[in-house]
């Protein structure tokens, strides 16, 4: 059945029972490609029938389905014309995980953070409004969403907005892993009184609303959209659903399968063998070490614990010093400072592109106040997440010129925990500190325990003519380009500038004497970055400045391999670039 649907209109000649066996169809064909390309789970399964009710219903792309971060998106494009991508494995790479109008006219965004559809379905309603057009506008959130800043923003406008906006909440009781906040209270409330209470956040915005106690069962989901179809002003249809429904193990554990890798369907068991050491873990049983001999250190998470591998079971042990503000970067900043300027030590961690939320907190908050909070900066690299909405390749320039934070590149895994000690213990600056990505790197480096002398490199090899500074997980590469040149007979002098956020002027000054040419090598943007700056110093001077790192471009599902070449960052590359 699934294959003969190649735009929403063809299923809205199917009866009841139809629309059901389509459902299992769809089931079937997630966890066909999931378990072979991995993605997100739990997600899409939750939402079939929904998705099969909103297209039965609407009329796709007239009316316009706007996702919240995309992650129960897989449905949707099963239904526009893009099942193949589910049922043939020679086609999987004709779609993105997400939302994505290069794809299909019945998708409007590219979509993948999240607490954001609320705002771009208004701008949508707004806009259909001003041109005089007569069409549904249909936001999807889902409930874990809702604790971001720029949803609840969206819903006090929504309040008095005077046109059509259909607000879909798909409450399946969970974000990435389990909700926290106020609002999760009137949300159970909702759902304990079959959306009878008085605790409801939605109509205390002003808002209509409605009820669906079983968000998987098809015909009530039709009812409902049929009687909300065309409204005249906001409505949130909050229907409360299963995260995972209809694979069993996705059912069981939420959390572990909100997003897999390739797997057995059968058995739920991962293809992909776990890391035998991975900084997540590193980092919990570090963080997990420092709490317990030291009451004033606090973790902190925005919704994505197992970020640094703060799994159920590590959550629980942690008690009151772990602190999942839900999904609200800017919260888990300005928390940090303030327990900071209280004299507790606070560790904030999260992924780089989420912490791109977060510029005003970090600046205002954080650093205008000198709070000795610690940010731990994950997949901040080419080695990162690949998605265009998940790259984590902009934090040096963003975060390398707000005063008084100090950002600081570990090349190793004892750097690292280095870095962390002595972050922990200081009280002067707020410190952010990249995580490695390109692997746990054990060598026979000692690293320095103490970074109070701020902007301070450290010559790891000292040659002449040739001087490599290389940032962070660039390092390894600067060692092996350092190799390659001396087996061309150049001693080239290696450099681990280990802080972002400074110059060694004195160093910098002193390679003048014995240098005639620099590389720098940074696993980011070049464009505002680290190297951009070595060669600002240089400018008069006759020093010969390489930059090299990315460009500044939205790469999307690239291969690590092909980006580096691309951008001649490999050692052949760069010898072949600095001996013209």
């Amino acid at each position: 059945m699934l294959e003969k649907i190649s735009e929403p209109k063809d299923i809205k000649a199917l009866s009841l029972n139809e629309l059901e066996a389509l459902a299992d169809e769809m089931r079937q064909a997630l966890l066909f490609r999931l378990s072979k390309k991995g993605g997100h789970c739990g997600p899409n399964f939750g939402m079939v029938e929904a998705t099969i009710a909103l297209h039965y219903v609407f009329d796709s792309p007239k009316d316009a389905f706007v996702f919240d971060v995309s992650h129960q998106s897989y449905c949707h494009k099963m239904l526009t014309g893009r099942q193949e991508a589910f049922t043939k494995e020679e086609a999987f790479a004709s779609i993105t995980g997400y939302s994505n109008f290069e794809e299909s006219e019945h998708d409007f965004f590219k979509l993948g953070h999240t607490s954001t559809s609320i705002s771009l379905a208004l701008g949508m309603a707004k806009a259909r409004d001003l041109q005089g057009k007569k069409n549904n506008v249909i936001a999807i959130i889902g409930d874990g969403s809702l604790s971001g800043g720029q949803a609840l923003e969206a819903l006090d406008y929504a309040g008095e907005f005077d046109g059509n906006l259909i607000i879909l909440v798909n409450d399946n009781d969970m974000s990435i892993a389990e909700n926290h906040g106020g609002l999760y209270k009137s949300l159970k409330a909702l759902r304990q009184s079959k959306g009878t209470s008085e605790n409801n956040i939605f109509t205390s915005f002003g808002l209509d609303y409605c009820f669906i106690e079983d968000g998987n069962d098809l015909e009530a989901l039709i009812t409902t959209f049929q009687r909300v179809k065309d409204i005249n002003h906001p409505i949130v249809v909050h229907m409360h659903t299963q995260k995972g429904k209809g694979y069993a193990p996705a059912e069981k554990d939420k959390e572990s399968w909100h997003w897999c890798m390739p797997f057995d369907p059968k058995t739920g068991k991962s293809l992909v063998a776990e890391e035998e050491v991975s900084y997540g873990s590193l980092t919990c049983d570090y963080l997990m070490a420092k709490m317990q001999e030291d009451p004033t250190v606090i973790t902190l998470v925005a919704a994505v614990p197992t970020n640094i591998g703060f799994t159920p079971d590590k959550r629980k042990a942690a008690g009151k010093q772990f602190i999942d503000v839900g999904i609200a970067e800017e919260l888990g900043v300005s928390m940090a400072s303030g327990l900071a300027r209280n004299g507790d030590k606070p560790v904030f961690a999260t992924h780089a592109s989420f912490l791109q939320r977060t510029y005003d907190q970090l600046s205002q908050d954080l650093c205008i106040n000198s709070s000795p909070a610690t940010i731990l900066v994950n997949t901040a690299s080419v080695y990162g997440m690949n998605d265009v909405t998940h790259l984590g390749i902009f934090d040096i320039p963003m975060l390398s010129n707000i005063p008084n934070l100090v950002y600081l590149a570990p090349t190793s895994k004892a750097e690292y925990f280095a870095m962390m000690d002595w972050s922990l213990a200081q009280e002067k600056v707020p410190v952010a500190i990249r995580i490695p990505c390109n692997g746990v790197i054990e060598d026979e480096r000692q690293p320095d325990t103490d970074y109070a002398c701020l902007n301070r490199y450290k010559v790891e090899h000292e040659g002449r003519d040739i001087a490599i500074l290389a940032l962070g997980d660039f390092f390894q590469l600067g060692q092996a380009l350092q190799q390659a040149l001396k087996e061309k007979g150049i001693d080239a002098t290696l450099i681990n500038p280990r802080f972002i956020t400074g110059l060694d002027c004195a160093l910098l000054e002193k390679l003048k004497a014995s240098h005639t040419k620099i590389v720098t090598l940074e696993d980011g943007i070049l464009d505002g970055g680290f190297g951009q700056k070595i060669a600002s110093y240089y400018g008069n001077s006759t020093m010969k400045v390489w930059n090299y790192g990315l460009e500044k471009k939205f790469y999307d599902c690239y291969d690590v391999e092909e980006v580096l070449k691309e951008v001649r960052c490999t050692p052949q590359q760069i010898m072949e670039d600095i001996l013209k």
